[in-house]
């Protein structure tokens, strides 16, 4: 018997169908080679078997999927706010705006305008995180990690650096403080123990080597029970009475109380700058609600001496991030038009009545096959660990497809619609749905429930 895979096209037989060649243009020439190809070794692999539909479907249907981006806007009906697998924080308009606005030609990135000389894109938002946070100076560079390897490395290298053993976290992605320690050149000294770290444990560990002491804010979990940890305040009276540097990782940038929001035990940037540490490291993309950055502030020293280290050129941000970054701290100045327009902090503290209103629309459009129930959304992004906010769910009926397979259609979709499994049910929780998307996922959700 003939096997079926000597029957198999050749690719230039495939390129000449009209079907086929009429792919080239509005694709290139090599990626509809590329597509004839794959389409030929998927069905060498399948036995031989031509595509259900024709050759000329299955090429189209490859050649899209390969021109389509990897990276794509998704639609977070999750509830978790700052969703690290989502992006974590989307930006204000005002942010979204200054990237538009630099990416369309050359900017002032490295030139000083009033010398007419090269300058430092470190100064960009500079004055502006001083002037928010009360600190005498501060740096900007491309994450939080990025940050604290830096500081580590300017105020450690070659000495060692004590830390609570309650405190070596893994802050995502298998990356732990321990590991970041060790690459800075500082050798870590760990004192106390996981639940219960003294005062008296940091002074005892202090030695002529000791050149940091260094607080790690546990922003992602809680340890409950029997505990004592150390405040900053006084870890930094300690480093200073021995002639150490301190150091805070706050982990998220939290510049505007949320407590009268019932979000509370997250300690602010301000909070942080005023225990008297020389430097505080937190993130930019987290609850501060800009792009994803990692901001150093302190003393003028310990920055001076951050920004001179070799490591800061290898993590510094590029020109998008500092026009954001800019742009988000910028609202800031007025409280309260920064709650409103960073997408983050408006979640964070909606109404939930509100919540309820957009829910009961997202509803009805669906129709029978979706009742609305209470629920709890997520802070998310290793901030307020523990903490839910109550919100509304829109649960899809028992009766539509398998969980698993109702997810895998609404990701299928375009724009892909990211939802959650609860009790074996599909949940959308509009607290994350846009208002300007809740048609688009009504819409979709009732093709998903009839495919």
């Amino acid at each position: 018997m003939t096997d079926p895979r000597r029957r198999l096209p050749a690719v230039e037989a495939l390129l000449a169908e009209p079907d086929v060649a009429a792919l080239v243009g509005p694709h290139p020439r090599g990626l509809v080679v590329r597509a004839v190809r794959d389409t030929i070794e998927h069905a060498r692999a399948n036995g031989g078997a031509a595509p259900p539909l024709g050759w000329a479907a299955a090429v189209r249907e490859r050649a899209q999927l390969l021109a389509a981006p990897s990276l794509m806007p998704v639609i977070n009906a999750t509830g978790v706010v700052l969703h690290t697998n989502l992006g974590r924080a989307p930006l204000a308009r005002a942010a979204r705006e200054a990237m538009t606005r630099i990416a369309a030609g050359y900017a002032n990135l490295e030139y000083d305008l009033a010398r007419g000389a090269r300058g430092s894109r470190h100064g960009l938002c500079r004055d502006l995180l001083v002037e928010l946070t009360g600190a005498e100076d501060a740096l900007v560079v491309n994450n939080a990690a990025g940050a604290l390897l830096v500081a580590l490395s300017a105020l450690a290298r070659d000495g060692e650096a004590v830390v609570s053993r309650g405190e070596l976290v893994e802050i995502g992605g298998a990356f732990r403080i321990p590991d970041v320690m060790a690459r800075s050149g500082a050798t870590l000294v760990e004192v106390g123990t996981t639940n219960r770290t003294h005062l008296r444990d940091y002074e005892a560990a202090v030695t002529g080597r000791t050149r940091l002491l260094l607080k790690v804010h546990r922003s992602n979990f809680q340890v409950t029970g029997f505990t004592a940890d150390v405040s900053a305040q006084e870890i930094a009276a300690v480093a200073r009475a021995r002639g150490a540097a301190s150091l805070y990782d706050l982990g998220s940038g939290l510049l505007l109380d949320l407590a009268p929001w019932g979000l509370s035990g997250e300690p602010t940037v301000a909070d942080a700058v005023a225990s008297g540490v020389h430097a505080v490291a937190f993130s930019g993309d987290k609850l501060l609600g800009g792009p994803q950055a990692g901001i150093l502030l302190g003393t003028s020293d310990a920055i001076a001496a951050c920004r001179k280290d070799p490591l800061a050129r290898a993590v510094r941000s590029d020109k998008f991030t500092l026009a954001a970054l800019e742009a988000t701290l910028a609202l800031y100045r007025d409280p309260e038009r920064a709650r409103v327009e960073i997408p983050v902090l408006r979640m964070l503290t909606e109404d939930v009545t509100d919540i309820r209103r957009r829910g009961e629309a997202l509803q009805q459009d669906v129709g029978k096959d979706a009742e609305l129930i209470e629920g709890e959304s997520e802070v998310g992004g290793g901030s307020f660990p523990g903490a839910k906010l109550k919100t509304w769910l829109v649960r899809l009926s028992p009766r539509s497809p398998a969980p698993d397979a109702l997810s895998t259609r609404l990701r299928a979709g375009a724009p892909p619609i990211v939802a959650r499994i609860a009790d074996d049910r599909v949940v959308l929780d509009p607290r994350t749905i846009f208002p300007d998307e809740l048609e688009t996922v009504a819409r979709a959700v009732r093709a998903a429930l009839d495919a």
